[in-house]
């Protein structure tokens, strides 16, 4: 697959496919004319790529947190400490969303006509 499939397939830009693989987040093969080919599972990988990153989680963090997700990569004890630092700070994004929900949907009913 081409770099503008994989970006039409996905909807990232070919820019940020370029990042994601100078990140080492993301792997192709060059032609003999130099266009990149992504592997069958490229569209898989992005998506998980862009829900990480919506998830606030940095390029850096999603490097080291990949290989546990697609290769159960060799427990670690830094890498432990690092998984549960960012799950934490996802669940108190999620409780921040859930008091904004409960917020507008409050008001949502209060203004309905």
């Amino acid at each position: 697959m081409r770099i503008g499939d994989l970006a039409a397939a996905t909807g990232a830009s070919a820019r940020s496919l370029r990042y994601y693989e100078e990140q080492g987040l993301l792997a192709s093969e060059r032609s003999g004319g130099g266009q990149r080919h992504y592997p069958d599972g490229a569209v898989e990988r992005v998506r998980l790529i862009q829900s990480l990153l919506a998830a606030g989680l940095s390029s850096g963090t999603i490097h080291d947190v990949l290989p546990c997700i697609t290769e159960r990569a060799i427990r670690t004890p830094w890498l432990a400490e690092r998984l549960r630092t960012e799950l934490d700070r996802v669940e108190a994004q999620l409780t921040a969303l859930h008091r904004t929900r409960d917020i507008l949907s409050g008001l949502v009913d209060e203004y309905a006509v």
